[in-house]
């Protein structure tokens, strides 16, 4: 009886076996980097983009709740050139505090997103931390109610997953949320 050969790849089988791995490998981080690099381009690219009109919104919530991301791609923006830096800020503060201190009953906003620093007596300066901020639009709202409106929510592009039919859109009652070219990307308020 004959013995089974095993074939063995000769030493040119190897490397040539070992130079496509390598152009495979790094073919494909090529097309990775610019995958990604082309994803972000492309957000300006579309014909048109989810926009919050701030002069219709009215605050209802839904940018939290009906946003498809699990946290929602609305966030409050602050237009400081419209801000009072008022001690008793009407989006910082919930309306009949005992005590103006940070106490997290005495705040509006549920995650702690508008942070404030002292300016000089009586002012304060406020931001907002986007990646505390739910949408919810208390802030905005009290702002709005007891203040100048400096607070109001904008969709953020860059987290946008820009569904064919945004479910914060259809479920606005206010009809805030609307198409809009991506050179109008931002409504600012106060600009």
């Amino acid at each position: 009886m004959k013995a089974n050969k095993k074939n063995k790849a000769t030493p040119e089988q190897r490397r040539e076996f070992l130079r496509t791995c390598g152009r495979v490998l790094a073919g494909g981080a090529v097309v990775s980097l610019f995958g990604f690099s082309f994803r972000d381009v492309a957000v300006w690219n579309t014909t048109s983009l989810w926009q919050i009109d701030p002069e219709k919104c009215t605050f209802c919530g839904r940018c939290e709740t009906d946003c498809v991301l699990p946290t929602s791609a609305v966030k409050c923006m602050h237009a400081i050139k419209v801000c009072g830096f008022c001690d008793l800020c009407g989006g910082y503060y919930r309306a009949n505090v005992k005590d103006l201190n940070t106490a997290a009953e005495n705040l509006m906003c549920p995650t702690g997103a508008i942070e404030r620093r002292f300016v000089e007596d009586p002012y304060f300066e406020y931001s907002i931390n986007e990646t505390l901020c739910n949408g919810c639009g208390k802030c905005a709202k009290g702002c709005n109610a007891f203040g100048n409106g400096s607070l109001y929510l904008q969709i953020k592009q860059e987290l946008c997953k820009r569904c064919n039919e945004c479910r914060i859109a259809q479920n606005c009652p206010s009809g805030a949320i609307r198409r809009v070219s991506p050179s109008e990307a931002y409504v600012l308020k106060g600009a």
